[in-house]
């Protein structure tokens, strides 16, 4: 069971998220809902709430792929709660066409990457206040299909949505391990997953 335990889950308004962040609340945690929408994000905690019949959800609204945006919901995330027990990086996709970011950045890089290694960064102190901390990447058996080497995040090469998508879960493996061991002997965990074909709406736009 997870009583008194705080959670953030991003990208918790559908699919993978959204069912993280039920199976959290039914556990006995409270969940942060980090979501770009803030009406679903509302349905969600709503939700949640009235299965858990607890206060049991928070919505934080951010565009994950905006460092601006990740540095102000880390800022309110902070104020609100004095440790997190476990941060879900969740929040993704993958895009039919190249899309520069406000920051300059690509899309899936800066959606699927940067922002969860920023936002984990600006979250660190507050998840190393818990007694025992863990921290989920959602990353992708697709990573395989990444070019390895030296890792070009704009080579000049035509865009391919699915070798854009696969370096970014790549980025996500090895940040994990990176991180993992620079918090060898803390009291943070930190893993990498592929959650395995998952019906939902993931993807949908692509042609």
């Amino acid at each position: 069971m997870l009583d008194d335990k705080v959670c953030v889950v991003t990208g918790a308004s559908s699919g993978i998220g959204r069912a993280t962040a039920f199976g959290l609340a039914e556990l006995g945690s409270t969940v942060l809902l980090v979501v770009r929408d803030k009406h679903k994000g509302d349905s969600v905690a709503e939700a949640i709430r009235s299965r858990t019949k607890k206060d049991s959800a928070r919505v934080f609204v951010a565009d994950l792929s905006l460092q601006k945006d990740v540095r102000r919901v880390a800022a309110e995330i902070a104020a609100h709660c004095p440790r997190i027990d476990v941060l879900v990086n969740n929040a993704g996709g993958i895009f039919d066409k190249k899309i520069l970011t406000a920051d300059g950045i690509e899309m899936t890089i800066a959606l699927n990457h940067l922002g969860y290694f920023l936002l984990t960064n600006l979250l660190l102190e507050k998840l190393k206040c818990a007694p025992a901390a863990r921290i989920v990447n959602m990353s992708s058996d697709a990573h395989m299909f990444a070019r390895t080497g030296a890792i070009e995040l704009d080579d000049g090469r035509p865009y391919n949505a699915m070798e854009r998508y696969a370096t970014s879960k790549l980025l996500n493996v090895l940040f994990t391990y990176e991180l993992g061991r620079r918090l060898e002997g803390t009291n943070v965990a930190v893993n990498a997953m592929h959650p395995g074909a998952v019906r939902s709406n993931f993807g949908k736009q692509l042609s």
